[in-house]
This record gives C-alpha cells, structure tokens and sequence, in this order.
C-alpha cells in the first residue's frame, strides 16, 4: 500500500490531465481518486468488496444535500430491528458492540443499497471506516477496542477484552455518520469521475473491455507474497458488506499466495490481463514489499512482464523505505525489518 504522495508524484510525472491511469488493485483507492483530483481518470479494480465500496465512495461521491438527507432518512426510518436477528449472531458481536448500536448497524446492513446507489455506497463506506478501531482514544468508533486497519479474530478479541474488563461502548450511529459525512467533503471531493469495478486483475482488459490501447500509467502495489488474506483481515467489514458471519479464507478467491512460483505466475497473468488496455510506451509505477530483497524483486517483476507479452524498456528500483508501524504491528510484535520497494518499469 502506498501513501497519496506517491500517487501523486507517479501522476504528476508520467500523465497529463484527461489520461486514463489504471490500477488493477485498487484497494482503498488511492490511485483514482488522486487522479481524480488532478484532473486524470482513473480506472480501478478489486476483488475485495471493501474496496469496490470504499474506493467506488471515493471517486463517485453524491452532491453532500443527497448524502446528508439519506441519513437523516435512515435515522427517521429506523425503529429497531427484531431481537432475533441479534440473538441468533454469535457471542463475538455482542462482545464487540452495544447492543442498541448492533441493531443500528444490522438496519444499516439491510437496508443500504451499496451496490447500485451512490449515496447509500457513501454511507455504506463511512460505516466500514468506523465499524472497529481504537474506541477509548475516539468516540467515532462503533466498536469495543480494536485496531482499525484490521478485523481481529473472534475467540482472542473476546478473551483479550475480557482479561482487560473491556465493554462495548454505547454509540448513535447515525448522528457520527452525519457528522463523518460533513467532515468528509469539507476535504474535497474528487473532480472528474473515475470508474471501479469488483473483479479479479486477470480479468482487467476483459471487464474494461472499451478502452483498448488507452492506458499510459499504472500506478497500483500487488498483494505482497504470503503476507496478506483479505478475507481474514476484513472479515468485519466483509459481513458488514453482507457476508459471512466469522472469518473465512477463499471465499472471495484472494488466497494468500505461498508459492513464489505461483505468485510471479498470477502477477503474469495480472499483466496479461492489462496488456490489451496498455498503450505502445507506457509505465508501470508498482509499490511491492514482503519477504524478497529489491533486486530479486525487480529480477520477477521483469520476467513477468516479459512473459506476458511486454517487453520491458527498463526497470528501475527508485527506492526502499520502512514500512511504517501500524496498529497490526504492536499487537503481533514482529522483530523484522519490513520494507517497501518502489519500481518504475516502462514497457512497450
């Protein structure tokens, strides 16, 4: 993942205003909405729903009238929901959150259109934004303690509050929406639209399929080898979204890759799929990190463009940088250094 300075200095330096920029991991969707901000348009594509949400709000956001009077439609609407549906939710979510704000969340749940309506993706994406994270430091969170960045498991969230005498707070969820949402636009919103897709990065050509050979940049940070699963990381967000009601590995077919075999042969496929998209001279700015050193990184990255049917005009490796400690990181109390290794690749 990367910061949206880096963004930025990829687009500033490889495209001009009205290029299309893809990324084919687009993640919480810093690409495209920089893009959108300095006047680009954005293409992205992600197979984690979290993502499709957030990074969909991001870039096609409603007029804030629209957004702010859909929630106090929803606050004037809601009238609790039935016991049942909260009863018949494993004992992790009433360990998590209070249950007044349970049946809030779960109305929200059922009721908001993600898919299909631009204000309901919005609020939709305020809601996963707050649904767990550090609640004694903000009173914006829904949650018991929890690290924002990550969904903890059930059985240890539950121990580890209760060793600590942790209870759910009581929060209104829809007065912190409306207020998140006034927040939100008082930073800008983004000025030209750009598009987002749920799908695999295989298939980026095929679900982009009008716009052949209009590609100048990518700018995007693959999933590192054997370092992240997003539907054990995002489980919370995930069921927010609809799905299952525990964690799950596979089911949105974004499994951890293990096999430095198979991880060069699905980033070759990922290139294959953009190759039809992709101008004669084009870059790819790629932020990667995991377990490799940069060389043997840029060795990979270059072997599998060539074998999807690029060929590289050159690859540097611009820079190597710390990743920057997160919440995730105190509570696993990791003893490595883990970097980043940052790769301008131009092909044709």
């Amino acid at each position: 993942m990367f910061p949206e300075s880096f963004a930025a200095d990829a687009l500033l330096s490889f495209s001009r205003p009205n290029d299309y920029v893809l990324d084919p991991f687009v993640g919480r969707g810093t690409t495209i909405f920089q893009a959108s901000l300095l006047g680009r348009r954005g293409l992205g594509i992600d197979i984690n729903p979290v993502a499709v949400c957030i990074s969909g709000a991001k870039v096609n956001p409603p007029e804030l009238t629209t957004l702010l009077s859909r929630i106090k439609s929803l606050e004037r609407s809601f009238g609790g929901c039935d016991s049942g549906s909260v009863e018949a939710l494993p004992d992790f979510f009433s360990h998590c959150f209070h249950r007044e704000t349970l049946m809030q969340l779960l109305y929200l749940r059922t009721n908001l259109l993600w898919m299909t309506d631009p204000a309901d993706r919005f609020i939709m994406a305020l809601v996963l934004g707050l649904l767990h994270g550090e609640s004694s430091r903000s009173a914006r969170y829904f949650s018991n303690q929890m690290p924002r960045t990550i969904s903890t498991k059930p059985n240890y969230s539950i121990r580890w509050w209760n060793e600590r005498g942790l209870l759910p707070p009581k929060r209104d969820v829809f007065p912190i929406l409306f207020e998140d949402a006034k927040w939100r636009y008082s930073c800008g919103t983004a000025s030209t639209h750009s598009s987002v897709k749920h799908g695999d990065a295989r298939r980026t050509s095929e679900l982009f399929s009008g716009f052949k050979n209009q590609v100048g940049l990518v700018i995007t940070s693959p999933p590192y080898l054997d370092v992240t699963d997003y539907a054990e990381d995002q489980w919370l967000r995930l069921w927010m979204l609809g799905g299952p009601v525990s964690p799950s590995r596979g089911i949105y077919g974004d499994d951890r890759y293990r096999d430095i075999n198979r991880y060069w042969s699905f980033l070759e496929e990922v290139w294959s799929g953009c190759l039809p998209m992709m101008k004669a001279d084009s870059r790819f700015v790629i932020r990667i990190g995991g377990k490799l050193s940069g060389e043997e990184l840029r060795c990979g990255l270059i072997d599998s463009f060539e074998r999807a049917g690029f060929t590289v005009i050159d690859a540097k490796l611009t820079s190597t940088t710390d990743v920057v400690r997160r919440e995730t990181s105190r509570l696993r109390r990791s003893k490595n250094r883990n970097v980043e290794h940052d790769f301008v690749i131009r092909v044709a």
